[in-house]
């Protein structure tokens, strides 16, 4: 009788994972892991676009900032691609009249549109600025 006890006692002390268990197992980590994965994707590519973005708001400031300082601005729209690194951006530069104080003919709204692409998609950055255009032609009489 003794004997009965102890092979008893053995089994009560040795647990183990049933087979619904594991199956209940399985079936959370074959939902949470695709999810995980999707999760990791979509950070990737929010990184890889803020990157990009950063890059085509450096170069949208430069081309503004070109512009104004040589008023090379005058025409309505001028267009080109500038290569930063090792990708290019392709870049509209606008000249607009500001209609926002209709009290002053003389400001311009100069805006700078730059595309970029990343992961198979285009982006877009676009910076402006107002320009004093009674300044620019000024400048361009004075010359010889």
């Amino acid at each position: 009788m003794k004997f009965k006890r102890e092979i008893i006692r053995a089994t009560r002390d040795q647990s183990a994972f049933t087979l619904a268990e594991v199956l209940a197992a399985l079936v959370f980590m074959a939902i949470l892991i695709p999810v995980a994965l999707e999760a990791l994707s979509v950070a990737g590519r929010a990184g890889v676009v803020a990157v990009r973005k950063s890059e085509a708001a450096l170069v949208a400031e430069r081309i503004l900032n070109e512009n104004i300082v040589t008023t090379n601005w005058n025409t309505a729209v001028q267009n080109g691609t500038v290569r930063q690194g090792p990708r290019e951006f392709r870049w509209t530069l606008r000249n607009e009249p500001w209609t926002a104080d209709t009290s002053q003919n003389v400001m311009r709204l100069l805006s700078v549109e730059v595309t970029y692409a990343a992961r198979g998609q285009d982006y877009s950055v676009r910076l402006a600025t107002l320009v004093d255009s009674s300044q620019s032609m000024t400048m361009a009489s004075s010359q010889p």
